[in-house]
């Protein structure tokens, strides 16, 4: 029996954090001990490679409040945090954050004040980022490009920082995308949302752990799970291809019946067969992406392996795949 029952969750995935954990963990405490609610911190070691493992081993057997999950290896931010959403407890909801201090803790009563009065999801919007000009320029790109091409309304600069209550949860829980972009799945869902405008820190310290491959891919995970922009992006390519060509052939037919003009066009011929091409080579990528998700998505694979669970103090590590 679990030695006290939760009403919220922190859910922190974390990777190589060594360096932030110690703070991380004083300002949680600091919350937890001043909450007048019930509190747990689900931390998610995410295959770290540095000492962030025994850290937390130490922590969650130390501190009951402190209920840690070892995957197996890396298996990434969205499948960490995933891990992390399908065994927290809080009966009322989970409150969502990075490790590495980027997202402030201390806004938990911000967005739990927001909850009481009946929002469902409470997310952050990141009015200023403290990044290098580079991502915080890609970042302001992508998520207005995703508002115009997105088959839902998912909110301009919001990340997985928020605020999800149970009844959410339970229906993230129930979703089985191998390929996730839990904002936008946390949209899909529905119910009452609201966003609350913050400014994003600098990480504590280290260095950040989403390469720019994993940027892309997150991108991309948003952009091909929630809009047809890409295969309708294909068709638009294909009707206007085609229509050059139309218009090509009649300006040969025209010059050759009615002013008797020889068309010389190995220049233009060879362009033409680079052009089609590219078109051909872009499309089969674009349904190869998708028959790529459909494939990984068909072996029914688990999305995380958990190797260890430390609750309430007490190690398991038979745990059910």
């Amino acid at each position: 029996m679990p030695v006290f029952t939760p009403q919220v969750s922190f859910v922190i995935p974390v990777y190589n954090e060594e360096s932030n954990l110690p703070m991380l963990v004083d300002r949680v405490v600091k919350i937890m001990d001043q909450s007048a609610i019930h509190l747990e911190a689900v931390l998610v070691d995410d295959g770290s490679r540095d000492n962030s493992r025994q850290i937390l081993q130490q922590l969650a057997l130390s501190d009951p409040r402190f209920h840690v999950i070892l995957l197996s290896r890396n298996h990434g931010h969205q499948l960490a945090l995933t891990a992390g959403l399908s065994v927290a407890r809080g009966s009322e909801g989970v409150f969502v954050l990075d490790g590495d201090l980027q997202d402030p803790p201390e806004l938990m009563d911000t967005f739990y004040s927001k909850h009481k009065e009946g929002y469902d999801v409470v997310y952050a919007i990141r009015e200023k980022r403290k990044e290098v000009f580079y991502k915080r320029f890609a970042y302001f790109i992508f998520y207005r490009i995703l508002k115009k091409i997105a088959n839902i309304e998912i909110p301009l600069d919001s990340g997985d920082f928020s605020f999800i209550s149970r009844r959410v949860v339970d229906v993230l829980n129930k979703m089985p995308e191998e390929s996730r972009f839990i904002r936008g799945m946390r949209t899909w869902i529905g119910f009452k949302q609201i966003g609350i405008a913050y400014d994003r820190q600098e990480r504590a310290s280290g260095d950040s752990k989403y390469s720019f491959g994993k940027l892309v891919q997150l991108a991309l995970n948003g952009i091909y799970n929630f809009s047809e922009f890409p295969v309708k992006f294909v068709m638009i390519l294909g009707g206007l291809a085609i229509s050059s060509s139309v218009l090509y052939l009649i300006s040969v037919i025209i010059k050759k019946m009615f002013f008797d003009q020889v068309i010389e066009g190995f220049t233009a011929l060879l362009f033409v067969v680079i052009l089609f091409g590219g078109i051909q080579l872009l499309a089969i990528g674009i349904l190869g992406e998708y028959i790529l998700r459909i494939f990984f998505q068909s072996k029914s694979r688990p999305n995380f392996i958990i190797e260890t669970e430390i609750l309430d103090g007490q190690v398991n590590n038979e745990l059910e795949i």
